[in-house]
């Protein structure tokens, strides 16, 4: 799935260019802004998700119970984007963005 937060801001970035100038202050503001929130949501997130992937495995080994076993598994989960879904969601967002 693309990513949303990507598309968001990307589409806003589009808006404050086409609306303000792309030599606008408002618009250097929104593409850094943008650009911050691409990193996050490729980076530091993918990271983070990783390593709680890595923490999960080492609980699930050390858990007796099977109740806590199943715990472990249904709170796996994946946070941020790859960097091909933070690309397609820029991409949506600039072309939402010179449509609206």
């Amino acid at each position: 799935m693309p990513s949303s937060h990507s598309a968001i801001v990307m589409g806003m970035t589009t808006a404050v260019g086409k609306y303000a100038g792309v030599n606008s202050a408002a618009f250097a503001l929104a593409l850094i802004f943008s650009f911050v929130v691409m990193y996050d949501a490729a980076g530091l997130r993918r990271a983070a998700g990783r390593q709680a992937a890595i923490l999960e495995q080492a609980l699930s080994k050390n858990l007796v119970n099977n109740a806590r076993r199943q715990e472990a598994k249904a709170s796996s989960s994946f946070f941020g984007h790859t960097p091909v879904e933070v690309l397609v969601g820029a991409v949506i967002g600039v072309v939402a963005g010179l449509i609206l």
